[in-house]
């Protein structure tokens, strides 16, 4: 059967189901609901549907009812860059949010970027943003300025100070209780859910939970439950509170009809797993960059299904604005609507090689089932800088890493594979051109460093 045949009789097959169930307008099915959640930290091994010892029973079962995904791309090793690129579809050095943002800062996420919230909105869903923000703390940058109608959380890490609670642009406790966090965030996305459906809007639900981010605190009935300690505890409350968010759509009566998408913004930090990968938060490793990724939709996403193709966060918002009809923006976008691979009627998506970036560093690049290094920091994340600084080094030598048969960057294959190495360096320089000049001097300034032999998977060394 040819992929065309096959993506007519799925959404034939899925227009029949959503009209069982009450869900089709005029004969088009309704605009979907979307909730997004979002996790803080949480590891690519943390979830026990991908091997943790942690108990995660709704995750569990969001998974057998939906797809889970083993090559998910958070788009970025560190916080704010990564849900930059979820709500723009755009890599983070394009959009102003290279690094992680401080409560200082004077700038955030650029205002002339158009946020999935926005595009949304003006399709006439009712928005709200419930968590983390850290996408920039002034007013201008906060939720209800990009296209959120309500917004509840913390606006940046739990770390920073001062430790602010929000509801919309107004401090409503300070400095915010932890403890009782997971279970406020979950009662005011319950909330927004059922008078969202009670209205008959769609709606938009973004869910960027605060933990496990440190300093890691959990509800009192959690604490000490799990078998994994603190974190632990942390972990199985948020699979709580993603069971209460699906009891809380199904009860409204729009189970049918709402898309439900499960992720984490970068690798684990000092706790947490990522699983059999290489590397943690805030290294270009896949253990810094690939996350747990689960979507549910009853009657449109078949059950059960296990997606190895190579995905990113970036394909969140063109996927999910061809879903609700709405317009994409005038600038191009880094992400691709996947949904043929949601749906199974793709088991594949072609696509240019994924970059990975460190601040505005380049240093790798993904391109199917190959991971080229072509730089690195000349130390390990979160350690004392070396004499000089901390410096990005073009490799000598690039590593070429086949990630289906060697998930643990362990070995260089790249003596054996010249002409797949080579390609790819043409199409990072390629790439780099259509990129800001912050990114693309940074990659000079790399390129023009002398630098000494380096083995393998070591730390480079040189003048900087």
């Amino acid at each position: 059967m040819s992929v065309t045949r096959r993506e007519a009789l799925v959404g034939l097959a899925a227009t029949a189901a959503l009209a069982a169930r009450g869900q089709v307008v005029h004969g088009e099915a309704a605009r979907p609901n979307v909730v997004f959640i979002l996790c803080d930290d949480l590891g690519f091994g943390d979830l026990e549907v991908y091997g943790s010892k942690i108990s995660t029973p709704n995750l569990n079962r969001m998974a057998a009812e939906g797809v889970r995904f083993t090559n998910w791309d958070a788009a970025d090793p560190v916080c704010s860059p990564s849900r930059a690129a979820l709500l723009t579809g755009r890599y983070p050095a394009r959009v102003g949010v290279p690094k992680v943002l401080f409560p200082t800062d004077k700038d955030g996420l650029h205002l002339d970027e158009v946020t999935l919230a926005n595009v949304l909105k003006d399709q006439g869903y009712r928005t709200m943003c419930v968590g983390k923000w850290h996408l920039g703390r002034p007013e201008a940058y906060l939720p209800m300025s990009r296209g959120f109608d309500e917004y509840f959380g913390i606006p940046y890490s739990n770390d920073m100070t001062p430790r602010v609670l929000m509801h919309n642009t107004e401090v409503v406790e300070q400095p915010a209780k932890l403890e009782t966090l997971t279970e406020r965030y979950t009662g005011e996305a319950v909330k927004f859910v059922k008078s969202a459906a009670e209205q008959k809007k769609p709606f938009f639900l973004y869910m960027p939970h605060t933990f496990p981010h440190v300093p890691l605190a959990a509800g009192e009935r959690f604490r000490g439950k799990s078998s994994q300690g603190l974190y632990g505890d942390v972990v199985e409350e948020i699979d709580w509170s993603v069971g209460e968010v699906l009891r809380a759509v199904k009860e409204a009566g729009v189970e049918g009809n709402t898309l439900v998408m499960f992720s984490s913004d970068n690798g684990p930090w000092w706790q947490g797993s990522p699983g059999k990968l290489r590397g943690r938060k805030n290294t270009t490793y896949e253990g810094g960059v690939r996350e747990p990724c689960i979507a549910r939709w009853p009657g449109r996403i078949p059950q059960g299904r296990v997606v190895e193709t190579l995905c990113s966060m970036m394909d969140v918002f063109p996927t999910v604005t061809k879903l609700c009809g709405g317009k994409l923006p005038e600038k191009p976008l880094d992400g691709l609507d996947i949904w043929p691979v949601l749906t199974g009627a793709k088991t594949a998506m072609e696509r240019a090689p994924l970059l990975y970036f460190n601040e505005w560093e380049l240093q790798c690049a993904r391109w199917g089932d190959w991971k080229l290094h072509v730089a690195r920091f000349n130390t390990a994340a979160y350690v004392p800088a070396p004499v000089g600084g901390v410096h990005n080094f073009v490799l000598p030598h690039p590593e070429l890493y086949n990630l289906a048969s060697d998930p643990d960057e362990s070995y260089d294959t790249a003596a054996s594979h010249p002409e797949i190495v080579q390609k790819m360096l043409a199409q990072i320089e390629e790439m780099m051109k259509t990129f800001p000049a912050e990114a693309r001097d940074a990659w000079a300034a790399a390129k023009a460093r002398k630098t000494n032999d380096t083995p393998a998977g070591g730390w480079p060394s040189g003048k900087a």
